[in-house]
């Protein structure tokens, strides 16, 4: 039987332990690519609000407010949460980072767009609450505005299960006995959970949630794309508008 999270922040260790180092792991190195994309497809403009959901180290947010959008990254573990307001008040960019459980968003109609990318807080669910918080993110946007969400593929996890990873197909979670390396090299193993969806589960949940779908795409980290979802992508990307 797949062992289930202990506790709700489960990753506040790992992200605890990381810190900085982080920022080396190579999905992370094509940030800007992903930040091209989202704006080119969600039409965002400088000026424009943006709330970025499991903002981790803020890579995104901060990405997006260098191209002058206004940003706020809310995230749940306060090691990450740091670190993204130490680089936004380095370079004084208009990023403002605050540490929240995705399960508590309240914000209503505050932002021209919201994004979850990367499964942030939405992928670590546990195999919980999956609905209430995309619908707490599109509800986050202002009518007709735009939402992105990425999650990770069922179908490429199952594919490309390994040694020490088991799949839950009654919850979607992937389990896994993960090493990570710190910024002193020192490694350590951690339990890590990422809740997985079909291209379909991700689509019938945002129509729930009050999200017109414009799009959904089969993607790999630093390479967001047009393409339908495919078994050989790890993600999934969702693209649509909060209903009016």
């Amino acid at each position: 039987m797949t062992p289930k999270p202990p506790r709700p922040d489960w990753f506040n260790p790992i992200a605890a332990f990381l810190g900085a180092a982080y920022l080396r792991n190579a999905f992370t190195k094509g940030t800007e690519q992903e930040v091209e994309f989202l704006v080119h497809a969600l039409g965002l403009e400088p000026g424009q609000r943006v709330l970025d959901v499991g903002c981790g180290p803020g890579r995104h947010a901060l990405a997006l407010a260098r191209r002058g959008m206004e940003v706020v990254g809310v995230d749940l573990s306060p090691d990450f949460v740091k670190l993204a307001r130490e680089a936004a008040t380095a370079e004084g960019l208009p990023a403002a980072f605050a540490v929240l459980d995705v399960r508590d968003l309240a914000y209503d109609g505050a932002f021209d767009a919201a994004i979850c990318l990367c499964q942030g807080g939405f992928g670590l669910l546990g195999g919980a609450d999956d609905a209430a918080v995309i619908e707490r993110i599109v509800r986050a946007a202002e009518p007709n505005g735009g939402v992105a969400i990425t999650a990770f593929s069922s179908y490429f996890a199952v594919r490309g299960l390994e040694d020490r990873e088991d799949f839950d197909p009654g919850t979607g979670v992937l389990h896994e006995v993960a090493t990570v390396r710190d910024e002193a090299g020192e490694e350590r193993d951690f339990d890590a959970w990422t809740t997985c969806f079909t291209a379909r589960e991700l689509t019938l949940l945002g129509e729930a949630a009050g999200l017109r779908v414009d799009a959904v795409h089969g993607v790999t980290p630093g390479r967001y794309r047009v393409a339908p979802p495919a078994l050989d992508q790890p993600e999934v990307l969702l693209l649509g508008r909060r209903r009016a």
